[in-house]
This record gives structure tokens, C-alpha cells and sequence, in this order.
């Protein structure tokens, strides 16, 4: 990670992973002395050159129907080994994602001069040795003789179509335009760093204001519009904007939401040496005539393929290479990204294995028989993920249904690159999981019950209050139905009993939840798979897979549901029914029960009524495990 465009200066360092979830393009980024925002896309340092090319063909054309001018989907771009001392002059020392210093006003601690980084009051003295010690100081401050390290202003401001800028200081102030020479401070009259304790002054006209005049509804609209500032990008929106900005604190979770998408990757059936040239596309796809092959043998490209001739390997490329050539529509193949993993998932022994891709069938657990259809074991799993954009104030997957489709809202993803991309930041992880399939019968005769549908009615109605509170229309489409509600409580309830004797920590267990009606054209779904999703070797550790034979899997399923029945909210939180102001889309479900961490759901944490799975001591004519 490095700092300005141009300067070069590595200002620390991050996680691959965390560039997908937590530091994407357009987030802040608080460094132990610096505050910046990751920068886009053409800012990211030769990243096709130093980044490793990842194959997923399906993945591929599900981030093209949002970019179609995407061709390759990249990883991080990272510098070679350069030994235990980094060498802060080499030549990979320019390799990295460019960062910008964000917010642009400081504040120093001692004088409390507030000011932006264009007014020349504050220097960055840069350690390059120590990157983690490169910070601002105020040159001049009257309060000391050795220039302090400055803080970055607690305030920035955004608004719902991804737009990011600073604080209106001077406006905000001044009511208005500002005066000839303003000179602001920050000072705080209480403790504790409340808004209400805080006040920003202008020294050269004496006017002040409070900062809580900023926040609420109300004061929000006699705020300034917001200017179209992309900071990630340098510029401003070609579209403009006629919103009023929203007042955020600066590290507020609603500052910055990904736009991903994610999938398994499936192997094909057929031949082993196609699919390995399938799964390494990216790289095998440079090989224009059969003079690159050896090329790629001398840097030790090829893996498995290293043992055939030159030939053999080439006709490998030729088919993939003609395959593609026929007309296989990998954009219209992946409008539905779970129906070929379900397939794959519901009949284990006739799913193709390959090295990340791996199912075994297991017993269904005694006592389980009516309930459940089968249980998998995903002795290797695959994950493929990519980020192809982002939202502020509101994530999107919490806008969208199950397929994607967000409805008609006046909220736009921001870009992550001025022009339109030719590739997008992904990553992958290698793991395991549990696959368990429900009883269809077993579904539908719940379904129909009485108490069941007017459950459903009710989370319709709290689902339309959702998404209309948010200008989502048509407000009523979307519903993921009722067997939804109930596979993802259930996959929430199970992950927590997993979690406590899997070794696995909480956040690196994941859910996907297969649901769909009887009606569907492409027919019914109801099941769940729980995977681990951590990149690095815990998630090929073999402690999920060994929970899900018969034996363990019908001790924790016991536990869960147990567990499930009372919660410490109780009786507060079997007694919440689906909300229908607008404000949540859960019933029976907390944080002391079913809640489960950002990075494991879905759908974060919606959806979710426990009253649904077990009987509850307000509810015992919804259980579907009675």
C-alpha cells in the first residue's frame, strides 16, 4: 500500500483479503498516524504485472453482466520476496494500491488549529524504514517548539449515491459562504467527545457553531449539496448531485459497503488435463503457438501438466480454446450463480472431483429421517469472489433479493476506476463444508400450515415496510419466501453450535442458502451449506468435515436446536414479530441468538425467525423441527 500517486512512499500494509471486505477501493483506511482512502483502480501500481491472474470462467460472466468491459479478474498486486528487511529503495518498492490522505482537514491536538492539507500549516515526515511511523506535524504551533503529529478530522460527509468529501467546515461555520480569511479551531467544552460538546470557531470573523447542528434529519437539509467528490478517483461526478450530504463520523461501519460476488467454483466433468487448463485459463490463455509452452515449463507454469509433452499440452489448450470459440455464453450461462452448485451438491456421486472440489455422502443423522433429505461432506471446496463496486450509507447486498436485483432506487454503485475496467480486483480461498439438504415433502407440508402462512404474510408486509422506508420500488418484489426465512435461521443456528467445537473462529464460517418455491421453473431448492471461507490454511484444517458425519452432526443439530428455544433475550425476543415500520426484516432473532457475524451471512442477518425451526416460549405452531 502506497501513498500519493507518484511519490512512492509505502505507508503500510494489508491483507489480500482485506481488499475485498474491509479496505476495498473507495474505503478509509485508519493507519497508526494517518488516515487515508484507497485509491481506484488506475492507481493501483502496475497491478496487472505484479498481480496473479484467477480463473473462474462462471464468476467471470457474472461480473461482466455488471462491467462488460471486464476481461480478467486479478488478485492483489504484490512485490517479490525481498528477504526478512525491506528495502524501501528497491525497484518493487513502488508495487503495491495507491492510497490518498483522506480526510484532508487535520486538527492539531495542542493548538487545536483546524485546516486543510492545501493551507501549508502541516508536513509529512515520512519514515522509510518504518512506514508505520510516516505521519503529519503542524510546523508552526505555538503551543511547542517540536512541530506535533496532527489527527485527521473526526467529520466527513457522503450521501447515498457513493459520493465522499470533507466536512464543510468553512460553510458550516459561516452559514454560508465564508469570510476573506478564515481561520477555524475545534474545541471541545465537555468530556467524553460528545457532538453536542463540540464547537468550531472562526478566529478572524468570531463565529462559532456547535457541531450537533450537523446531525438529524432535520438539519441534514440545511446542509450543502453534495459536490460529486470521488476522492478514490480525483474528480467529481460528471452527473453532479442534488442530494443533501449526510454527516459521518469518521470509521463509521456505514462509511463504505462492498459490491461482491461470489460463487463455488464447480469442476467440469470430462478429461483432468482440461480442467486444469480450464481452472488456469488466465495464464494458459497468453499461449498463442506451442514455442510457449516451454516457456512456461522453464518457470514451473505448468503444474500437473509439467509431466505430458509439449502436444499433448497444446491440443489441452486448442480444446479450451475451441470450447470457447463455439458459442458457450458464459454471461447468459451465470444469470443464476447457486442452480449449477445445487445440482452439483444434491447428487454427490455423480458431481466430477478435482483438486478443489471434493463430495463425499453421509448418513442423515438419526432422529432426522423427516426432516432432512441427505447431508454432504465438501471435503474441498473452492471460493472465487470479486469486487465490482461500492455503496455508501447502505450496502447493497442488503438492497438486493436473492437474485441480484436491487429494483428501481435512486442509488447508484460507485465505480472503481474513472474509465470503464478492464479487470477487477478478486481473491479465492480454499476450504471445507457441510451440505444439507431438506426434506421437500417434509417443507411443503409445513408450508402449508395455517400459522406458517400467516407468518409469511406478515414478513411480506415487513419486507415491503423495508424496502419502501428505503425508496425501493416496486417495494413488494424481492420476497425470498418463507422456506428462506427458515434454512438461513437454521444455517445461523447451526454455525454457532459449529463454531464451538470446530476450531474454527466465527467469522471465517460462512453460510450459502439454497431456496427456492415449488413453482420455480428450474424447481425447488431448500438446503444449506456451511463452509469455511478463511484464506490462509485454516480453512483445509478437516475439523468442519469431521463434524458432519452422522454421530457429530446429530449431537450438534441436537445442541443447536436446543439452544435455540430460550435466548438470554428472552421473553423480549420471542415475542418480536416481523417489523412493519420499515425498520428491520427479523423476528425471533438477536444478537444472544441468531445472529451471526458480517463476513458469515448472507443477507445480513435479515431474514432470520427462530419461532420458524423450534418452538419458542411465545410460539410452538411454526416449528418445522418439533
Amino acid at each position: 500500500m502506497k501513498g500519493k500517486p507518484g511519490f512512492n512512499q509505502r505507508v503500510g500494509e494489508i491483507r489480500p483479503s482485506q481488499l475485498m471486505f474491509t479496505y476495498g477501493v473507495g474505503a478509509v483506511i485508519d493507519l497508526p498516524k494517518l488516515s487515508v482512502l484507497v485509491a481506484g483502480l488506475e492507481d493501483w501500481s502496475d497491478a496487472p504485472q505484479h498481480a496473479q491472474p484467477i480463473s473462474e470462467e462462471r464468476l467471470l460472466g457474472a461480473v461482466r453482466q455488471a462491467l462488460p468491459s471486464v476481461s480478467r479478474l486479478l488478485g492483489a498486486p504484490a512485490a517479490g520476496d525481498s528477504g526478512p528487511k525491506f528495502e524501501p529503495f528497491g525497484g518493487d518498492a513502488g508495487v503495491g494500491v495507491g492510497v490518498i490522505p483522506f480526510p484532508r482537514w487535520l486538527l492539531c491536538p495542542l493548538c487545536r488549529s483546524l485546516a486543510p492539507l492545501e493551507s501549508g500549516l502541516f508536513e509529512l515526515r515520512h519514515n522509510p524504514y518504518h512506514p508505520d511511523r510516516s505521519a503529519y506535524r503542524h510546523v508552526n504551533c505555538g503551543k511547542t517548539k517540536s512541530p506535533p503529529e496532527v489527527v485527521p478530522a473526526r467529520f466527513v460527509v457522503a450521501c447515498e449515491d457513493g459520493h465522499l468529501d470533507d466536512f464543510p467546515w468553512i460553510a458550516f461555520v459561516h452559514r454560508g459562504p465564508g469570510c476573506a480569511e478564515p481561520k477555524l479551531s475545534l474545541r471541545e467544552t465537555g468530556p467524553g467527545g460528545e457532538v453536542s460538546a463540540m464547537v468550531v470557531r472562526c478566529s478572524t470573523c468570531e463565529q462559532e457553531r456547535s457541531l450537533a447542528q450537523a446531525f438529524g434529519q432535520e438539519q441534514r437539509e440545511k446542509l450543502p449539496l453534495c459536490r460529486g467528490r470521488r476522492p478514490h478517483l480525483r474528480d467529481y461526478d460528471p452527473e453532479g448531485c442534488r442530494r443533501h450530504v449526510r454527516p459521518l463520523i469518521l470509521g463509521a461501519s456505514n462509511l463504505w459497503f462492498p459490491s461482491v460476488i461470489s460463487l463455488l467454483a464447480i469442476p467440469g466433468a470430462g478429461d483432468a488435463r482440461d480442467q486444469w487448463v480450464a481452472d488456469h485459463w488466465a495464464i494458459l490463455n497468453a499461449v498463442k503457438e506451442p514455442s510457449g509452452i516451454a516457456l512456461l515449463r522453464l518457470v514451473g507454469k505448468l503444474g500437473p501438466l509439467a509431466e505430458l509433452e509439449d502436444e499433448a499440452i497444446w491440443a489441452a489448450i486448442e480444446r479450451h480454446r475451441a470450447r470457447l470459440a463455439e458459442g458457450v455464453d458464459v454471461d447468459a450461462a451465470t444469470a443464476d450463480l447457486k442452480t449449477p452448485e445445487w445440482r452439483m451438491l444434491i447428487a454427490p456421486e455423480q458431481a466430477p472431483s478435482g483438486n478443489d472440489f471434493r463430495l463425499r455422502a453421509a448418513s442423515v443423522p438419526t432422529g432426522y429421517g423427516g426432516q432432512l433429505r441427505q447431508v454432504v461432506l465438501a471435503e474441498r471446496l473452492r471460493e472465487v469472489r470479486a469486487l465490482v463496486g461500492f455503496t455508501r450509507l447502505d450496502a447493497l447486498d442488503e438492497l438486493a433479493d436473492e437474485a441480484g436485483q436491487v429494483g428501481v432506487r435512486a442509488v447508484r454503485t460507485a465505480p472503481l476506476s474513472r474509465h470503464a475496467p478492464r479487470w477487477v480486483p478478486a481473491n479465492e480461498v480454499r476450504g471445507e463444508g457441510i451440505f444439507i439438504q431438506l426434506s421437500e415433502a417434509a417443507v411443503l407440508e409445513w408450508e402449508q400450515r395455517p400459522a406458517v402462512r400467516a407468518r409469511e404474510a406478515q414478513f411480506q408486509e415487513a419486507h415491503a415496510a423495508w424496502r419502501a422506508a428505503r425508496g425501493i420500488v416496486p417495494s413488494e418484489a424481492g420476497f425470498p419466501g418463507i422456506r428462506y426465512v427458515l434454512v438461513h435461521t437454521l444455517a445461523h443456528l447451526l454455525m454457532r453450535q459449529l463454531a464451538l467445537e470446530s476450531g474454527y473462529a466465527a467469522p471465517s464460517i460462512r453460510e450459502r442458502i439454497y431456496a427456492r418455491p415449488a413453482g420455480d421453473d428450474e424447481g425447488p431448492m431448500a438446503g444449506l451449506l456451511i463452509y469455511t471461507a478463511a484464506p490462509d490454511s485454516e480453512g483445509t484444517l478437516g475439523g468442519l468435515v469431521a463434524l458432519g458425519k452422522p454421530e457429530a452432526l446429530e449431537r450438534h443439530l441436537d445442541g443447536c436446536l436446543e439452544a435455540a428455544r430460550l435466548c438470554a433475550s428472552d421473553p423480549l425476543c420471542a415475542e418480536r414479530p416481523p417489523d412493519q415500520s420499515g425498520q428491520t426484516l427479523h423476528a425471533a432473532s438477536c444478537h444472544a441468538c441468531g445472529f451471526a457475524p458480517e463476513t458469515s451471512c448472507e443477507r445480513g442477518n435479515k431474514y432470520l425467525d427462530r419461532s420458524l425451526v423450534v418452538p419458542t416460549i411465545e410460539r410452538d405452531d411454526l416449528a418445522f423441527f418439533t
